[in-house]
């Protein structure tokens, strides 16, 4: 088999010289050229400390006979771009990352790819990236950092942030918090977007088995890095390229685990995009469907009670797959050129789970206590809905799992916003009240970019009184930290004449979580009949006109032009 930088190389005569020039031998030139893409940079704990995964990956891939070549697309940060309008930046640089990481593979020639982020938008645009390039490829990610005093992690400023704006808390003892809750490189330390993607890259078979998400401090790291760096070269030398790993049964495992761990609902953004590169359709019907009785395992933040790093200590994705290993499609193929249930065999066969295990011991804890056993489960009903009714036609998301008892069936009286800034103060000086269905919209794709609605979220679950009275409708997104009764990816967006632009105060909404309707019942605090209320729709549409584009220039504009749905994935078209 020619290699295919080899191919390049008699293409292009400046192409020797050029790289000569840069520190490669002829040598070099002669072996398997490796593309080491990855996010590092200064932007956030999680991607601050790649360079030393990125080392180690070279050094894997100098030792397996091949050269590498060091490529960085830096990301942004959800927590530093929130309360203002860089967060509407974050859904659109996960396709800009996507689009990079295809121009680096693309124009230079390679013959395969270790692609390396720890994060919300650079874990799935590394797994989009990779599925464009279509080559020999293996995913590392940078794991989670440590837990601060008492367990603090991160998704716990939120509430505390409320809790300080309501004068419940001291300013010292919030700055307390905000000094303590992130004390160490990784991804933050809860089951949000970033732990979520992670693991998902590893149930679609992209990453070495038992590497995902464990703790950015731990030696272990470093030396999957490595052995992911000797890996690539033996998928190269195989010609095993992406296309022939993962598969529509890959993503159906995918979603499998997504239900043991409670995943973040931004998933339903990014395995549908992962897919979509693919040519493989998969959508949140297909998250609902196989939700429905999925057992719920993971007792980790923001729904558990542990933070993200006692995953790993629990057995991580292996772990978990063993309690749903019946539901698995153990025949898919895997980067270490065998199928996942040999994999799983060989891990019970090793000493991973007695080495995962002993890190436990100082909290006194056993790896049941994290990953519950299949038959002694959190929940039985999966952890996410999609909710579909006049409200949204093509349907939304919310996470059951987080949300209280008291409001999975529930009438609101609307109380719309066109912004998220709008809602939240609306929230903290206590113009909400219990009953209310706080609606924010504008805020899709085409929108605003798909902000997070974080703040707001934090705001309502954080207050007593609020917190099990009253539901958040959007057809913008949640941050993966956000807990409480959220309903997300209201689609057809605002932006795009969907119904929920039409919503106007006091009309009346059903929310009905087990019945996976999300419904406008009534206007003007009354209920109306079925075919009343569609006349009324249509007399507000009519008269409804679009409002002008946020963004007339730029990254948002060209995202917001070509977005397709948030329940399609979000992706640019």
């Amino acid at each position: 088999m020619k290699l295919h930088s080899q191919e390049v190389r008699a293409l292009a005569p400046e192409n020797d010289p050029l790289k000569i020039g840069m520190g490669w031998t002829p040598e070099d030139l002669e072996k398997p050229q490796i593309l080491v893409e990855s996010t590092f940079g200064d932007s956030h704990p999680g991607s601050a400390h790649l360079d030393q995964l990125v080392m180690e990956a070279v050094k894997g891939i100098c030792d397996g006979g091949g050269k590498a070549a060091r490529y960085f697309t830096t990301d942004i940060c959800d927590g530093i771009a929130q309360g203002h309008d860089g967060i509407n930046f974050s859904l659109a640089h996960r396709d800009m990352i996507a689009n990079m990481i295809e121009i680096h593979g693309n124009s230079t020639g390679f013959d395969g790819g270790v692609f390396i982020a720890s994060c919300d938008k650079s874990v799935p645009a590394c797994l989009m990236g990779m599925a464009r390039l279509d080559m020999p490829s293996i995913m590392i990610t940078g794991g989670v950092m440590d837990a601060g005093p008492n367990l603090l992690t991160l998704e716990q400023i939120g509430a505390y942030s409320a809790m300080y704006q309501r004068g419940e808390i001291t300013r010292e003892k919030f700055a307390y918090y905000q000094q303590n809750a992130c004390p160490s490189c990784g991804a933050c330390s809860f089951m949000g977007t970033a732990s979520t993607m992670q693991i998902m890259a590893e149930t679609l078979g992209l990453m070495l088995p038992g590497s995902a998400l464990m703790p950015a401090t731990h030696k272990d790291l470093k030396e999957a890095a490595f052995l992911a760096g000797k890996q690539v070269m033996r998928l190269v030398e195989k010609g095993l390229t992406l296309s022939k790993i993962v598969t529509k049964e890959s993503f159906e495992n995918a979603v499998m685990v997504h239900a043991a761990i409670s995943g973040s609902t931004n998933s339903l953004l990014h395995i549908p995009a992962i897919a979509h590169e693919l040519g493989i359709e998969l959508d949140g019907d297909t998250f609902d469907r196989m939700h429905r009785g999925a057992h719920y395992l993971l007792d980790i933040r923001p729904a558990g009670r542990w933070p993200a790093q006692f995953f790993y200590y629990a057995g991580g994705v292996p772990g978990v797959m063993e309690e749903i290993k019946p539901m698995l499609h153990l025949d898919v193929m895997t980067v270490t050129g065998k199928t996942l249930g040999e994999n799983l065999e060989e891990l019970k066969q090793s000493d991973f789970y007695e080495n995962c295990g002993r890190n436990l011991g100082p909290w006194k804890l056993t790896p049941k206590d994290i990953i519950r056993p299949f038959d002694h489960p959190i929940g039985k009903e999966g952890t996410v809905a999609i909710l579909r009714g006049n409200l949204a036609p093509d349907g939304a998301v919310v996470k059951h799992s987080a949300v209280p008892k008291e409001m999975f069936q529930a009438v609101l009286r609307a109380v719309p916003f066109d912004c998220e800034e709008d809602a939240i103060q609306a929230v903290l000086s206590k113009k909400i009240k219990p009953g209310d269905g706080v609606l924010i919209r504008y805020e899709g794709p085409k929108g605003s970019g798909m902000p997070e609605m974080f703040y707001t979220t934090e705001a309502i679950s954080s207050d007593p009184e609020l917190g099990k009275a009253i539901a958040l409708i959007t057809d913008g997104r949640f941050s993966g930290a956000s807990k409480g009764p959220a309903v997300g990816h209201v689609s057809p967006e605002a932006a795009d004449g969907g119904p929920i632009a039409l919503v106007e105060e006091d009309d009346l909404i059903l929310l009905d979580i087990p019945g996976r309707r999300l419904e406008i019942i009534g206007t003007k605090g009354e209920k109306r009949a079925p075919e009343e209320v569609t006349e009324i729709l249509a007399r507000r549409r009519a008269a409804w006109k679009p409002k002008p584009p946020k963004y007339t220039k730029g990254v948002l504009k060209l995202y917001s032009e070509h977005a397709v749905s948030p329940m399609k994935g979000g992706y640019m078209v």
